[in-house]
């Protein structure tokens, strides 16, 4: 078996649909039907990546997010039926990594799963990220596309790398706007919006239909590796 799965889940059904398909692509699946046994699971076993649902019995989900977060970076993806847009912004504010909306199809959980894994995998790699044309070279602080280096500003350049440190993770307006920009700016979507085209115009084939810095609509951005 390859990469340890925790799914906590309190619906059994679920649980063993994720078994058996997650099984199927050549995972280790452990289960939890609730935050407390979830999170003695975490503690006790390490998994390699955390796939958790909100509407838990005894904890709500956000928390069991947080609290993970105050030890680990394990990735967490949250497979949930609340579907509005502030619930996936909390979420991914408090530290998760993706978000599935139940009802969901198989080929799509696994291409989040083998995302969200990636990046751990590729961790002491080289700080260059080779995405089709375009290569960003964190280390050199350079961006070539097709072999040809890519001005940017150094305000581009901020926001270009700090999509590039999380590849594949969707990154909240708040997120990173707090990180660019500053805490002064958390609500100045507008203002991000205006860079993450301009990146579009250097970066994508084409611009008005983004394979790279792609949109999760009223929630942020995310910077696509591939399928």
């Amino acid at each position: 078996m390859g990469n340890t799965i925790l799914v906590v889940d309190d619906e059994p059904q679920i649980r063993k649909f994720l078994r058996i398909s997650l099984s199927a692509n050549g995972y280790a699946v452990t289960e939890a039907d609730s935050a407390t046994t979830g999170l003695a699971a975490f503690r006790a076993q390490s998994p390699d990546l955390l796939i958790l649902d909100l509407g838990l019995p005894d904890m709500d989900g956000q928390e069991v997010i947080s609290t993970v977060r105050e030890s680990s970076d394990l990735p967490i993806i949250v497979l949930s039926v609340r579907a509005q847009e502030l619930d996936k912004v909390e979420a991914l504010d408090r530290g998760a990594n993706d978000y599935v909306v139940k009802p969901f199809g198989v080929a799509e959980l696994m291409a989040r799963v083998r995302a969200s894994l990636r990046p751990r995998a590729a961790r002491d790699a080289p700080e260059v990220l080779v995405i089709g044309s375009v290569r960003i070279d964190l280390d050199r602080l350079v961006v070539t596309r097709s072999g040809e280096e890519v001005h940017l500003s150094r305000k581009e350049w901020d926001l270009l790398s700090f999509f590039a440190r999380h590849p594949d993770h969707v990154l909240t307006h708040r997120t990173i706007l707090k990180e660019v920009w500053g805490p002064a700016h958390v609500d100045d979507t507008a203002y991000l919006r205006v860079y993450v085209n301009q990146l579009r115009q250097k970066l994508e084939d084409d611009s008005a239909r983004p394979r790279l810095i792609v949109t999760d609509p009223g929630v942020g951005y995310r910077l696509k590796r591939g399928d």
